[in-house]
């Protein structure tokens, strides 16, 4: 079967797009990647890179500006992670700068952040430096924290229910108290001796005040009680005289 001209055309317009496609994904896939930019490196080290990965994106000021070139391991603690930064972005990082492990969202890939620096120094980077670096939150530890948590919380609210329980059965001092009227009704008698008992307690006090105010007034223990007031005055004007004399010494002095 011949090929003809019109077949040759449409395979040679695929063949073209298709052309036109891929260098375009190449360069929009170069240029996410830096590979057209000029850059340079930077490296921190990390106890844990909490699953940072290969080709994750730096970040700085909320803007791409790099990504992750290597992920090496130190030793048994020590995570060593490489960036690619775009050369242009070198000026705005200074010696003291630190990068940090974050997301992209709630639930997004994991990224480096870069934090400027600038508080102790003004020099910028150089390629191959090794900055700072802040040690991302062990979200392992958190959650298994949190699991303890609600597992505790479960075991707490099982045994209040468990109480409850009990008291609604009339178990125990309360759920006796609680669900028995006989007790109740004693309960209540008491009280209501009790409250009976005060007021008893006050009308017998409020008869010995006016008895004790008759007898101050009686012709026959008026002279008692009006030398005991005397001696008590003669006390209290002992003390003020005896106050007097000693800031009279204290001022001569």
């Amino acid at each position: 079967m011949k090929t003809t001209s019109s077949q040759k055309l449409k395979i040679g317009l695929f063949t073209f797009v298709g052309l036109l496609v891929l260098i375009a994904a190449i360069f929009f896939i170069g240029n996410q990647k830096s590979l057209f930019n000029s850059t340079i490196k930077l490296s921190g080290k990390f106890k844990n890179v909490n699953g940072l990965q290969v080709g994750n994106n730096v970040r700085f000021a909320g803007i791409n500006v790099g990504v992750v070139n290597d992920i090496n391991i130190v030793n048994d603690t020590t995570v060593q992670v490489v960036l690619t930064i775009n050369d242009d972005v070198k000026k705005f990082i200074k010696k003291d700068a630190k990068m940090s492990i974050g997301s992209d969202g709630l639930m997004g890939d994991k990224l480096v952040v870069l934090m400027p620096g600038g508080a102790n120094t003004t020099t910028m980077v150089n390629n191959g430096d090794q900055i700072g670096s802040v040690n991302p939150v062990d979200v392992d530890k958190i959650i298994a924290k949190f699991t303890k948590m609600a597992d505790n919380a479960g075991s707490l609210i099982d045994g209040l229910s468990q109480i409850v329980a009990k008291v609604n059965g009339g178990k125990g001092s309360i759920g006796r108290l609680l669900n028995n009227d006989k007790m109740a009704r004693e309960m209540e008698k008491t009280v209501a001796q009790a409250k009976t008992t005060m007021q008893n307690v006050h009308k017998t006090t409020n008869t010995l005040n006016e008895d004790l105010t008759a007898a101050q007034h009686n012709f026959l223990l008026k002279g008692f009680f009006n030398k005991k007031k005397k001696v008590a005055k003669a006390k209290q004007d002992s003390i003020k005289k005896a106050q007097e004399d000693a800031e009279n010494k204290a001022k001569k002095n």
